[in-house]
């Protein structure tokens, strides 16, 4: 009888938490809530730590709710791994567990698991890059039990739902994140930077970070003059963004100035200056973004072609012969609904003529002039920085990494692997322990994917996970005679040359021919 089961991902994930001593420092922190709990919280013979680690590597190989996540467990070889029967873990364990994990404590579980990572895997310096998300929910409005989930700008458009913010720090050389807030879904991107900043400074300290050495990175959604400010306070290194629109005096300054520099290869275009942004001395580049650009100009012509379909709408609307009486202000309210938009403004013009009482003849037109002189002012970034002595290729190159922490934030907003959502806590607690566990599925799985692009992987972290997870162990069971015992044996199946690279560079060649044993479990059940 033979039985095959998903074993790359699974190995590398423990091996990998294993050297961070990742469930040895999460028991440190738990606390058990009930009195009929031994001082280190139990269910099942498993503790907290190995519990949210469970979890956390279920989320990154395939994200699914605590119900599902024993039966994807079975078709995987984590049970085999770590010798335990894992068949009990219902979503009523992991609530229980995930219940041992004060709020206060995952910032001090988080540090102290990145403080080991950079232990053995230093950073040797560059550039700290920051963003936020959304996450919707489901979460009733009547619930009074949660307060962090609320009613907010959504980034997937679902502004009918309650969300959670999410707000990472990462580094740009590894991807790693270096810290995460999980925030109220009102809060503006403006406000939450105000309150991190000091939280990104004392974490870079406590990690025995050199500040001089490196830079945040972060988007024009956190403009503001006080929030510069505090940043200048700390005496943090900074590259950030202006909106265009607010700072027109620099576009024209720019004009006619502009010099050709290389960035990664190509040409580009570059205004550069010294002058005083909100009471301070700030270098200023001026560009113009030609990915950003042709991503406007796409948007803005899909937005025409919409309103032209509307206005045709109405225009047959209008030219029926039975078609009713209207009022022109009526009609002219419904026009300029249509009109509105981002960079709509002025490019259609209309006319209204009345044939007889209360009947129009609609008739409207683009204006080229507009739409021309709009095309000019498209794609201009403005790079605002105290790194003085810079050369200009060197701000622009490290602002265009916060191309990554966006891709983070679409890795963990993948379906297949990583997803934060679906979340199902109703919970302020319960929902930032399950934020907590993504990110740190997340940290695993950066470190695996850095380590594999040092020997040559090209591939996405998707990739990678896709990889793993094909990598598969057969387990073989032989029963000799009516009596005999059945003998067990366990092998792996045969890979590709990226696959096998993979298990050798990640560690985890041999992890099927005995237990992997994590310092901080519990004793636990052995499997028949």
């Amino acid at each position: 009888m033979i039985k095959s089961f998903s074993h790359g991902a699974v190995a590398a994930l423990l091996s990998l938490a294993k050297k961070l001593n990742i469930v040895e420092i999460i028991n440190k922190h738990t606390h058990s809530q009930r009195a009929y709990w031994p001082e280190q919280p139990l269910r099942n013979q498993l503790t907290a730590g190995i519990t949210l680690l469970l979890a956390a590597i279920g989320r990154t190989c395939l994200p699914k709710s605590k119900r599902g996540w024993v039966e994807w467990a079975k078709e995987t070889s984590c049970g085999h791994l770590l010798r335990v029967s894992l068949s009990q873990l219902d979503s009523q364990h992991f609530w229980d567990l995930m219940d041992c994990i004060p709020e206060k404590s995952i910032e001090k579980i988080e540090l102290e698991i990145l403080q080991k990572t950079l232990e053995l895997f230093p950073l040797q310096g560059g550039t700290l890059l920051y963003d936020t998300t959304n996450f919707y929910t489901f979460i009733d409005s009547t619930n009074e039990r949660c307060e962090i989930a609320q009613r907010g700008r959504n980034k997937q458009k679902r502004h009918d739902l309650r969300q959670v913010g999410l707000a990472l720090a990462v580094a740009q050389e590894n991807y790693i994140p270096l810290l995460h807030l999980t925030y109220k879904g009102n809060t503006s991107d403006c406000t939450v930077f105000a309150k991190i900043i000091t939280s990104i400074k004392k974490r870079m300290e406590n990690l025995k970070m050199n500040t001089t050495q490196h830079t945040l990175v972060f988007d024009r959604g956190c403009n503001f003059k006080v929030n510069f400010k505090k940043v200048e306070r700390l005496k943090m290194h900074y590259i950030g963004a202006l909106t265009p629109s607010h700072h027109e005096d620099l576009i024209e300054a720019a004009e006619g100035r502009y010099q050709k520099i290389e960035v990664d290869g190509s040409d580009l275009e570059v205004y550069r200056e010294k002058r005083d942004i909100w009471d301070e001395k700030r270098t200023v580049l001026v560009f113009i973004s030609k990915q950003l650009k042709d991503g406007q100009l796409r948007g803005i012509y899909q937005a025409l072609e919409k309103r032209r379909k509307q206005l045709r709408k109405l225009q047959k609307e209008l030219s029926k012969p039975k078609a009713k009486k209207r009022a022109k202000e009526k009609l002219e309210r419904r026009i300029q609904k249509i009109l509105k938009g981002q960079f709509m403004e002025g490019l259609i013009f209309y006319e209204l003529t009345e044939e007889k009482k209360g009947h129009w003849t609609l008739n409207y037109k683009t204006d080229q002039m507009q739409l021309s002189k709009l095309e000019d002012d498209l794609g201009f970034r403005i790079i605002v920085t105290n790194r003085h002595d810079w050369e200009s290729d060197k701000i622009i190159k490290a602002y265009h990494g916060q191309a990554i922490v966006e891709q983070s934030f679409k890795n963990i907003k993948n379906p297949y692997h990583l997803a934060i959502t679906p979340g199902f806590h109703w919970t302020d607690q319960k929902i930032k322990v399950h934020y907590f566990i993504c990110v740190l599925g997340y940290l695993l799985s950066a470190l695996m994917w850095d380590e594999a692009r040092k020997v040559g992987f090209s591939g996405t972290l998707d990739n990678l996970l896709n990889s793993l997870n094909g990598i598969r162990l057969s387990r073989k069971v032989e029963i000799s005679g009516k009596k005999g015992k059945p003998k067990v044996t366990y092998e792996l199946e045969e890979m590709s040359k990226d696959q096998l690279m993979l298990m050798e560079t990640l560690d985890f060649s041999k992890t099927h021919l005995k237990p992997i044993k994590i310092e901080g479990m519990s004793s636990y059940k052995k499997t028949s």
